[in-house]
């Protein structure tokens, strides 16, 4: 059975993009517009991670982090950023709630799912 992961980002066009790159490789793809969107996707169901952008509307990449950390089923999910942030203070606070990993836009798909493979859950 494949791996899930979770695109989660404001930008539909970006999303496709991921979703592309992932589906291409395997694995089946789950999308949220932002993070209060993905947490109602947490409901139980096996994810193996999750790809975030930092800024989006009604709940940001990082506070999605610290609230999927606080969910029993979903406390040790990998969280790839995926962001055009590259201040150290943001990466600081993204690591401090959990993220696992931070890679900055535009990306290449090759990179990105090499990071994807080496993250995500069995």
């Amino acid at each position: 059975m494949a791996q899930t992961i979770m695109v989660i980002d404001d930008s539909a066009s970006l999303r496709q993009v991921v979703s592309m790159a992932l589906k291409g490789a395997g694995y089946e793809v789950l999308q949220a517009g932002d993070g209060q969107a993905a947490l109602a996707l947490l409901d139980g169901r096996k994810i193996h991670m999750a790809v975030c952008d930092v800024n989006m509307p009604r709940m940001n990449g990082i506070e999605f982090v610290r609230a999927a950390r606080a969910l029993p089923n979903y406390k040790f999910l990998p969280v790839l950023m995926l962001t055009t942030e590259t201040q150290e203070s943001k990466k600081a606070e993204g690591k401090a709630a959990g993220a696992k990993a931070w890679m900055v836009k535009p990306f290449s798909p090759a990179s990105l799912l090499n990071a994807v493979s080496k993250l995500c859950l069995p």
